[in-house]
Formats: structure tokens, C-alpha cells, sequence
């Protein structure tokens, strides 16, 4: 029988996108298998609010990793966490962060490039390291969902951009990653760029007024995360529930 590893890998088909409707504890991570999930993502903004932490790493990192571990424990789906910027800036320490995830059950995680807590990126030679050391503490059977927030740190989504992007990607690759994830990239005629030039799987996520997700599987996306938007719409429900209740 293949390893959760190897069958989250799997389902990342380019035209055929893995579907990752972002859970953030125990119970919504029963909903959502419930729902018929192949695959489970946490997203560090909703257990941030969830339990009443500011997104960026303030979910202290023994919490982040227990909460894992119990949502493993609960599904037989495989799991993926987002694990921001692995708590450090030091690629050994980093990869050893990313190391004590793997032994929660975790299948793999998220690993962006921006700075948490100050400003733009880190360099790419810099963000290589951190992605090489991880690689190198982990091994083979641990997905490294590399992400670059090239797009989120900029309203000017031109060609300049895209060629930075494939310019991560690519680097990413050749330093172990397993997929490249661009929040906020859009556009299908640059997915297709990004897909055509960037040897890894791509995940993009969906938002309010993004395009159909018909469209991204078109252009070659092989996974699409929903990020804080469920916690997000059912907090809203939540509250709207408590007011028709309260009055």
C-alpha cells in the first residue's frame, strides 16, 4: 500500500487539481473529510483566530505542532500544514522545526519566502539554504510546498513579476522542493507561463472573485488551496446565527 506521502504526492495532477479546503482544527478537519476531502490543509490564519493568536508565527510552536499531531490522529486522510516560515531564519534550526512536524504524522507543510514580522522577501540564495536544509532534515517523503509571496507584496502583476516568480520556482526545485505555491496569482496565461517553466507541481488559492477553478485546472494547476476564506465565511455565519438568535 502507497504511504499518506506518497498518495498526497499523487494527487497532484497538473489538469486535474487536488482540492484543499483549509481546516484549522480537529473538528473542521472531521467536516471536511466528511465532506469527502482526498487530502487535509491547515492554514495558520485560521488556527490563529481559531484560538485567539495574530497570524505571522504567534501561534507559539509547540501548540502548532500538538494541534497537528491531534488532527492526524483523528483522519486517515493525509495532512499538510502550513508552517509559515518554520519558525526561524536559520536554515539548521529551521529544518529541524520542520523535522519535530514531520514526526507529528504531517505528510508536509507550506514554506514561504516573505520576511514574518519585517519587510519583502529573503533573498533567494538565502531562501535556498533554508529550503536545502529542510530537505536535508527530512528527507524524501515529506512534501515541501515552497511558496514565494512575490504576489502579495505588489499591486503591479506584470511579466517582470511572473519572471521573478519562475525565477523562485525554479531555484526552489533544484533545492528540494516537492510544489510551488503563488497566493494570488490569477491570470491563466502566467499560470501557464509558471507551469511551462517551473518543474514542480503549482498551487494556487482560490478567493473571493478569483477566477473559476475549471479555468486554473485549464492552464495546468495541480492544486488549489482555499486558504482562511472557510474559517472566515463561517465565522461570519457564526455571528449572523448568534444575532438572529440574540434578538
Amino acid at each position: 500500500m502507497a504511504s499518506k506521502f506518497e498518495t498526497f504526492a499523487a494527487l497532484h495532477v497538473p489538469g486535474n487539481p487536488v482540492i484543499l479546503y483549509n481546516i484549522w482544527d480537529v473538528g473542521s478537519a472531521l467536516a471536511v473529510v466528511g465532506a469527502g476531502a482526498e487530502a487535509l490543509a491547515t492554514g495558520s490564519h485560521p488556527v490563529a483566530d481559531a484560538n485567539g493568536w495574530p497570524d505571522g508565527q504567534r501561534v507559539p510552536l509547540d501548540f502548532a505542532l500538538a494541534n497537528a499531531r491531534r488532527i492526524v490522529e483523528a483522519v486517515d486522510v493525509p495532512l499538510t500544514v502550513d508552517f509559515e516560515s518554520a519558525y526561524s531564519t536559520d536554515p539548521e534550526e529551521g529544518g529541524a522545526n520542520v523535522a519535530r512536524l514531520k514526526e507529528t504524522g504531517a505528510v508536509g507543510c507550506n514554506f514561504e519566502d516573505q520576511v514574518i514580522g519585517g519587510e519583502g522577501l529573503h533573498p533567494l540564495d538565502l531562501q535556498v539554504r533554508r529550503i536545502t536544509a529542510i530537505r536535508r532534515a527530512v528527507g524524501d517523503d515529506f512534501y515541501i510546498n515552497a511558496r514565494t509571496d512575490l504576489f502579495l507584496k505588489t499591486q503591479t502583476y506584470d511579466d517582470a513579476l511572473v519572471g521573478q516568480v519562475v525565477e523562485r520556482g525554479k531555484a526552489f526545485a533544484d533545492a528540494g522542493g516537492s510544489g510551488f505555491f503563488v497566493p494570488r496569482l490569477a491570470d491563466p496565461k502566467q499560470i501557464e507561463r509558471v507551469v511551462r517553466e517551473v518543474p514542480l507541481p503549482l498551487n494556487v488559492i482560490a478567493f473571493p472573485g478569483a477566477p473559476d477553478k475549471k479555468v486554473w485546472a485549464d492552464a495546468g494547476v495541480a492544486r488549489i488551496s482555499h486558504g482562511p476564506f472557510p474559517h472566515r465565511a463561517l465565522m461570519a455565519t457564526l455571528t449572523e446565527m448568534a444575532k438572529a438568535a440574540i434578538d
